[in-house]
């Protein structure tokens, strides 16, 4: 006897199950490994080793970057998730997003005024420059759309490699064609947010060469 169209969709409910639970868990995986706050730890350092060749110097320029524009305004963040103001360290609402802007805006800056002011090297510099641009265009977005700041910073940062290290770099958008998809997946953004934000990084890569 044939088995009944329920038992058919019982079935295979349960065997599409477990595959969900593992892309769900994929996706926040990517999404919290390739947070915007750890590219912006790692980017910088990489920069800096490319314009000094040496450790300590890239370490010393790669950290102030990443500081004044990743560790400092993230501690912030987290400080203000776990007290409540805002949603959580990801600050989903968008309406939530305006005070972490503003301390990232305004401590990126006091980093761009310390590389000026030790001399940093202009690649760092203008690395620094381009974050702190990219910031305020998406910043600018976000006060009327959720546009993808996972996405922005990733491929800000493959641009930016592309440019800094060899074109071969590019190879890296599928990375970030991989975060995208996880924003999108455990639904903090659509798929348009998604799009829209990497095309704004990638955009980041040609303001870095133009300004070296």
């Amino acid at each position: 006897m044939e088995p009944s169209p329920t038992t058919d969709n019982t079935t295979s409910g349960a065997d599409t199950r477990p595959a969900h639970h593992l892309r769900d868990r994929l996706a926040h995986v990517l999404t919290e490994v390739c947070a915007p706050w750890v590219i912006v730890v790692l980017l910088p350092l990489a920069v800096a080793w490319q314009a000094t060749h040496r450790v300590l110097p890239a370490l010393g320029w790669g950290l102030l970057v990443a500081a004044t524009s990743s560790i400092l305004p993230m501690g912030i963040i987290v400080w203000g998730a776990r007290t409540g103001r805002w949603d959580g360290h990801h600050v989903r609402d968008r309406a939530g997003r305006l005070v972490p802007f503003i301390a990232l805006i305004v401590m990126s800056l006091v980093g761009l005024g310390l590389l000026l002011a030790l001399g940093a090297p202009r690649q760092v510099i203008v690395l620094d420059v381009v974050m702190i641009a990219l910031l305020l265009v998406t910043g600018g977005i976000t006060a009327w759309w959720k546009i993808s700041m996972h996405s922005a910073v990733a491929a800000g940062a493959v641009a930016i490699l592309a440019v800094t290290y060899h074109p071969l770099c590019w190879a890296l958008m599928l990375l970030v064609v991989a975060i995208s998809w996880s924003r999108v997946r455990i639904r903090d953004h659509t798929t348009a947010q998604v799009t829209i934000g990497a095309l704004v990084g990638a955009a980041s890569g040609g303001l870095f060469a133009a300004l070296l």
